[in-house]
């Protein structure tokens, strides 16, 4: 059983992140931007566990053609749209949070941009509006640490957002994006995301625990190694009994591309052949176990099931 609630902060259609190059006014310039509706949360259980869907906002990109699919043609991707029912060439690029009330308290899957445009930024409202109070968040667990995921940690001033939460990290993530040789060979474009990393990390460095892959990260919450889109990028399977859920974080984003057309992959994978096999083998499963899947990019309710389709996938939206 679900709930929504319907707001005009919540987020419409889905792309994945890439703050700098998701800007409303370009969308215009180029044409009618998709508007921003949907639930502003979306909540279901997990046996006896309740998982709410939060969403922090949402931003555009003015034209998915480009850029975007880095191994398919302009015009594969125009098909991939309209196969989808998606006008293009602008989409909307949600960012979504996942709460999960544990016996240890509750628990944050990621925290969201910290507002980088558009209507970003609209966490706390929005976990309001579901009943959440953000004083409440005993636990965050990270899937990985591009910026949109951590930018929630903190003001822009630096002060923690969440001062009384403890922060648990993958491992491999966490050595990657602190170790100064990576950031000294890193290209223009990525060297910034270290000193983000610091930067957001530094007010919790006393709480900051690591795990494995296959860890259970709090009661109920269960790791799932799945690297590409970054060295030690994580989802989670939220699980209670029989029922299970998968959190899958960036190991899939547009459902529209990279389900349907697994194989493609975005310029946000750092890996792409490993982000490809993860992709297929977590979608594979997902189809498989038949289980509900969170999407930190997919449009709200961003909860569904996966389902085969010819040679992909497709997502099959649960009912709002």
């Amino acid at each position: 059983m679900s709930t929504t609630r319907r707001t005009t902060i919540g987020a419409a259609t889905m792309l994945i992140a890439a703050p700098a190059l998701l800007r409303t006014g370009g969308a215009r310039a180029q044409g009618a931007v998709p508007p921003p509706i949907g639930p502003a949360f979306h909540r279901f259980q997990v046996g006896g566990r309740t998982v709410t869907v939060v969403t922090d906002g949402s931003n555009v990109r003015p034209d998915v053609t480009r850029g975007l699919v880095v191994n398919a043609s302009p015009e594969q991707v125009s098909a991939a749209l309209a196969a989808a029912s998606i006008a293009g060439p602008a989409m909307r690029n949600p960012y979504n949070v996942t709460f999960v009330e544990t016996s240890r308290g509750l628990v944050a899957i990621d925290v969201g941009t910290g507002g980088v445009g558009g209507d970003t930024g609209a966490l706390h409202a929005n976990m309001r509006a579901a009943g959440l109070d953000p004083a409440r968040v005993a636990l965050i667990v990270h899937t990985h640490f591009h910026g949109d995921h951590i930018g929630g940690l903190t003001t822009n001033d630096g002060t923690a957002v969440f001062p009384q939460a403890a922060i648990s990290v993958p491992e491999r993530e966490w050595v990657f994006w602190t170790d100064a040789g990576e950031e000294a060979r890193a290209n223009d474009a990525r060297r910034p995301a270290f000193a983000n990393v610091r930067r957001r990390f530094a007010p919790y460095a006393q709480r900051v625990m690591r795990f494995a892959p296959d860890a259970e990260v709090a009661p109920g919450i269960r790791a799932v190694g799945t690297p590409g889109h970054s060295p030690g990028h994580t989802s989670f399977l939220v699980h209670d009994g029989t029922a299970q859920a998968l959190i899958i974080g960036d190991a899939v984003t547009t459902p529209a591309f990279f389900m349907v057309n697994p194989d493609w992959y975005p310029g946000f994978d750092m890996d792409p052949p490993t982000a490809v096999e993860t992709r297929k083998r977590l979608l594979d499963r997902a189809a498989t176990e038949r289980m509900p899947v969170v999407g930190y990019h997919f449009d709200m309710p961003a909860t569904g099931r996966v389902e085969r389709a010819g040679a992909g996938y497709r997502l099959v939206p649960a009912a709002g």
